[in-house]
């Protein structure tokens, strides 16, 4: 069932999709004005000033939303259409006003007076608002779809932390007990943050908290993998402070390993880089492909699931590319800077 007393993240409305898919419902509301029956003007000269007038109504009004939603992050969904209502209503009636004694200066002869000018346009302007509105309800029934099977494909992924890496951790964490009794307790205290990390897999986290996971991983990878494994990190300090959902990068450093350096016989190297822009930053997490056929499942499974989660937490704007470069498998975390309150 919808719930619209919690929008799901992902539903941006300055979005450059949104501003054209209503850029393109208003010219379709433009046209059919034009072509109605009973019109006295030249089709093409009412064309223009139907397109001209509902193009106005429709960016105000979008505009006016985008700034609502921007200074009102955490607006439910209910109150967010009560005020896209009384947005449009607003905008419709002063652009009718306004183009009502603009028209008329310039020597156009209407065939209604004011008030029934207004009052026809408020009339089209609830029916179209009518229509948006179920437009968006569906945008928000998906995308809680989208939520609730990300919500599904979390609780499998707090399995993903594999039955024989947990043994092999303790194996080593029992090995260095005898040799390095700090690095054994380094070891526990690095699985016990993965495990931890697994069962909040659902929360928000930081990209500082999780390069912190990702390098938890790492450190437990290398005293099993040993000489075999390498690793570079190449990173700002201090890292930029901004949201990523919980398990994030791990998944990627986990297949990293799995997909590529354990199907080198002679292990491999690593590389993570992070990039920043004024609207952006660029995490790049680079392997060898790997010799050998591939023996573990669930690498798409990861991919998508992060792809989806970054997706509810940061809309289009997120992005997560995979390729093969030279033997090497890449991939392109893209997500928008953004500072968070954690």
């Amino acid at each position: 069932m919808l719930n619209l007393h919690t929008a799901p993240p992902g539903t941006s409305l300055c979005s450059s999709k949104l501003v054209l898919r209503a850029t393109v419902l208003a010219q379709a509301v433009a046209i059919l004005l034009a072509l109605a029956p009973g019109a006295v003007e030249d089709r093409w000269f009412r064309l223009g000033l139907s397109t001209l007038f509902v193009q106005w109504v429709a960016l105000l009004t979008l505009l006016l939303l985008c700034q609502l939603q921007k200074y009102r992050p955490n607006i439910s969904a209910k109150r967010l259409a009560a005020c896209a209502f009384a947005i449009l209503l607003t905008c419709t009636t002063l652009v009718s006003l306004a183009a009502f004694v603009l028209l008329t200066e310039k020597g156009w002869e209407p065939q209604v007076n004011l008030s029934w000018f207004i009052l026809h346009n408020l009339t089209i302007a609830l029916i179209v608002g009518i229509i948006g509105l179920q437009f968006y309800l569906m945008h928000l029934e998906r995308n809680q779809r989208i939520a609730a099977q990300s919500r599904a494909e979390l609780d499998a992924l707090q399995a993903r932390i594999r039955p024989h890496f947990l043994f092999n951790s303790l194996n080593t964490a029992a090995e260095l007990t005898r040799e390095d009794p700090e690095a054994a307790e380094a070891a526990l205290l690095n699985l016990s943050s993965l495990f931890r990390a697994a069962l909040n897999a659902g929360e928000a986290s930081t990209l500082k908290a999780e390069i912190a996971l990702a390098k938890a991983y790492i450190d437990l990878e290398r005293w099993r993998l040993g000489d075999r494994l390498s690793i570079t990190w190449d990173l700002p300090d201090p890292l930029p402070d901004t949201p990523l959902p919980a398990l994030t990068l791990q998944p990627l450093l986990e297949n990293a390993v799995g997909h590529g350096i354990e199907r080198i016989t002679t292990g491999g190297s690593i590389s993570v880089c992070l990039l920043q822009s004024e609207q952006n930053i660029t995490l790049l997490i680079t392997n060898p492909a790997g010799e050998k056929p591939a023996r573990l499942k669930g690498n798409g499974m990861a991919i998508d699931n992060i792809r989806k989660r970054l997706e509810l937490l940061s809309g289009e704007q997120a992005k997560l590319i995979t390729g093969t470069i030279d033997n090497h498998y890449r991939v392109k975390l893209v997500i928008p800077y953004a500072h968070t309150d954690r």
